[in-house]
This record gives C-alpha cells, structure tokens and sequence, in this order.
C-alpha cells in the first residue's frame, strides 16, 4: 500500500510516507494509554448488535506482551454476562481525516467470533451514527476463516443497508497467519486492502444516501465481540478462549506529491 491513487486528467499522485501514528506494542502490560481508550461494559443492547460480550480493561482481556497487543475473548460469568473481551478506541487521542491506516494481525476462530478493525466520525457525539460515518475496514465471521470483509455506513446506508463487499483468500486463513488490513483514503474515494491487494473501492457514486467521509477526522477501533448480529452466538463448536493478535498498527498522512 505504498501508493494511493493517480488521476490521469490532473496527474495527482497521493503517497502514504509519513507516518502520524504508529504502535508497535513494544512494551508489555497494558496498552499505550497515549493512544488508546477502553470502553467499557455492554453498551445498549449488546451495542445495538446484541452482543454477548462484556468488554473490559482486565490483562485477561487485552494485554500486551512480547510485541503483541492480544485481545482475547473468554467465557465466564461476569457483570451479569457470559463472555468477556475488549475493545480499544483512539476517539479523543488519535484522529485524522484521510490517509494510510493499517494494522497486521492474526484474527481468532469459531462461530461466534466477531473481530474487527474500523473507524467512526469523530464527531458521534454531536452527529450520531450513522450520520457521523463508519469505516469498517476489516471484519470476520469466525466460522468463515478464508473470508474477511469491509464496509462503509452513513445516513441511508447502515447496517444491513451498508455497502459490501468480501474478501476471500481462497488458499489461505485469517486464524493461521498474519495478514496486513488496511484502507487508502483521500477526498472521495476509499479503497480497501489486505496483503496490498487493493480489492474494494468505494466512492460517492456508490452509496445510496449522503458520502459523509470528507467532513472531518475519525476515529480507531479494535475489538473482539461475541455473538451478535453478524455472525451469530457461539455454538458447541467454539473453542475458549480466542483472541485477536496484532503486531502493529499504523497511520499514515495523505500526502499529495504533483
């Protein structure tokens, strides 16, 4: 993903050199609180995806050790639910309209396994979802191990109306190996990667209400979730614990060239 897009009628090169963020999670403990938040809890309704899930900040649940970041998934009575995991957000410490974001990771198996990697509108507070946008860069059904997927959401284009699109790495699985899942995004256009395989891009023509994704910054998340709308709730299938893997994850500035 060293170079985004050219346009042959005003030949603008966009490159994604500059690093703005970068976490290698080279220091064991808990994550770099410089970069990350916690929520915590259920949210409302398992986070509007009925969820199973009660995330937390504990070491059971994230940790990073030995150059990892480990989000891991558990079943265990807690707080009133069944399983526990983490998720991590950059909102009020990390945020950046456009450019490179990647993360390298190994994802988890099992139906019931929901991890992603995916952005929303820093402004959610003020413009609630789906006005203020979302940016799923990378999401996993965890009975579907060869496939991975993305999707944008925005008003008139949400949840089961978002746009699309899988990716199948047909020899290969997400729970074996490391894989790089990432986004290039400039103004109108987003184009979605695994491995530098450029395999999705979307833009204003593609959606079917407004393209909110030139307003302002957004946001990272990274998470493991249970159960839930996407792929369903675990079955007697589903090894625990599981966890998401990741060995770094990257920011990079839209920079244009010419």
């Amino acid at each position: 993903m060293g170079w985004g897009c050219s346009n042959d009628d005003t030949q603008t090169v966009v490159n994604f050199t500059e690093l703005t963020m970068q976490d290698e999670f080279d220091t064991d403990g808990p994550p770099n609180p410089d970069i990350w938040n916690f929520d915590i809890g259920t949210g409302q309704n398992g986070w509007g995806n009925n969820e199973l899930q009660y995330y937390t900040d504990r070491p059971e649940n994230v940790t990073v050790n030995n150059g990892y970041l480990i989000i891991t998934a558990r079943q265990e009575s807690f707080e009133g639910s069944n399983y526990t995991s983490a998720r991590l957000v950059t909102k009020n410490k990390f945020e950046q309209r456009y450019g490179r974001f990647e993360a390298r990771m190994r994802l988890p198996y099992g139906q019931g396994m929901w991890p992603a990697f995916w952005m929303l509108g820093a402004d959610i507070d003020t413009n609630p979802w789906p006005g203020c946008g979302e940016i799923d860069i990378m999401e996993n059904k965890g009975r579907t191990p060869s496939i991975v997927s993305s999707a944008v959401h925005g008003p008139g284009y949400s949840a089961g109306q978002a746009i699309f699109k899988e990716y199948d790495f047909v020899n290969d699985r997400v729970d074996t190996g490391f894989h790089v899942y990432g986004i290039e995004w400039g103004p109108g256009y987003i184009n979605f990667y695994v491995d530098d395989v450029l395999y999705n891009q979307i833009t204003p023509e593609d959606v079917t209400g407004e393209w909110v994704f030139d307003n302002g910054p957004f946001f990272l998340l990274l998470n493991l979730a249970v159960g839930g709308t996407f792929d369903g709730p675990p079955n007697a299938e589903t090894v625990f614990p599981q966890s998401i893997v990741v060995d770094y994850v990257r920011v990079y500035k839209n920079n244009r060239v010419n």
